[in-house]
């Protein structure tokens, strides 16, 4: 099988393109990254001899339709894999332009490729693209309302607006050029080689540099945290089982609020877990994510490995503990700029 991936370089791309090698070395990996602040050619570094790396922009419409059509002239199993995406809702916020070109115009470019050359394709996409939901306990609310595949899209945010915009093309070009293509959205993920600027490496490298952690408003927004290991995995099962044209949730029942997750981050570093400050807030923060993915579940059998958030959360501070040569070059600029937000 030969396989295009976009965004490789970023965390959950270069997370599955990690997995991929690993575990089906079967298969041929081209990686396609913009190589941007949030992109790192080292995050590869381990498997450069084992995949094909180029460096470029998935809007390239000429050089998108190249790589394409190079898997397509292969005569073998082949798809595209869009992890590719401006995804950072502060820097949407303080300028939606280039989430407008990566997240709208790169989707389109890989459309009309896969289009012209009759090759597979699965989409990548997220939760936020629903808006957000009411706040509840699940202890006290086990029926609580959740994101499912028929919930209509609601975005807040430059970030997700263009996501839900990119979905649509997908589901457009779908339906009226036939392309074969699936849908996943997926709840906030964590684990290793995710940048400083998101919420729990930002947390993780504070509390290493001796630094209180900071939490918007009150800290009781929730999130459905998913480790990227399973979020792959479900990636993997989409594309190998899943329905063309049909979207999946993902998640892993992991409902946390940001002060669930920081009070465990400080006391997995030995510290009070108060030992927190509260922030303002972001606007239009999305007050709760959940995700129903009974449909990936009872479909295509999936399950998540990593079903403890607090074991999940050791694992990952302890890849930043143990990494620092690959996120302190990022630590400075990402402070600087919250620091002007008063974030």
């Amino acid at each position: 099988m030969k396989l295009l991936v976009t965004g490789g370089a970023g965390f959950i791309g270069a997370n599955f393109v990690h997995a991929t090698v690993r575990e089906r070395p079967d298969v041929d990996v081209v990686v396609l990254d913009k190589l941007t602040y949030a992109g790192d050619r080292a995050t590869l570094e381990a498997v450069a001899d084992r995949i094909t790396f180029v460096e470029g922009d998935c809007a390239d419409t000429a050089l998108v339709s190249q790589l394409v059509g190079d898997l397509a002239a292969g005569g073998e199993d082949a798809a595209v894999v869009h992890f590719a995406a401006e995804s950072h809702n502060d820097n949407s916020l303080s300028d939606p332009w280039p989430f407008v070109q990566t997240n709208l115009l790169g989707t389109y470019a890989l459309l009309e490729a896969v289009r012209a050359h009759g090759v597979r394709y699965h989409h990548v996409s997220t939760d936020e693209v629903y808006g957000d939901l009411p706040l509840a306990d699940p202890a006290d609310d086990p029926a609580r309302e959740r994101f499912t595949a028929d919930t209509p899209y609601n975005p807040s945010s430059p970030y997700s607006a263009t996501k839900a915009g990119s979905d649509l093309l997908v589901r457009a070009w779908a339906r009226s050029f036939g392309i074969r293509a699936t849908i996943s959205n997926c709840s906030n993920n964590y684990g290793p080689w995710q940048h400083v600027e998101k919420f729990i490496p930002r947390q993780i490298t504070n509390i290493l540099d001796g630094v209180r952690p900071k939490v918007y408003g009150a800290g009781t927004n929730v999130r459905d945290w998913i480790h990227v290991d399973d979020h792959n995995r479900a990636v993997w099962a989409v594309l190998g089982r899943g329905r063309v044209g049909q979207t999946y949730l993902i998640g892993a029942d992991g409902e946390a609020n940001n002060l669930r997750v920081v009070r465990a981050l400080l006391e997995i570093a030995g510290q009070d877990a108060d030992a927190y400050d509260l922030v303002s807030d972001r606007p239009g923060h999305d007050l709760r994510y959940a995700i129903d993915a009974s449909l990936l579940r009872e479909e295509l059998g999936w399950r998540p490995l990593h079903s403890d958030l607090e074991s999940g959360l050791k694992a990952t501070f302890d890849w930043y503990r143990d990494n620092e040569a690959w996120w302190r070059p990022r630590k400075a600029a990402t402070e600087a700029k919250y620091a002007q937000l008063g974030r």
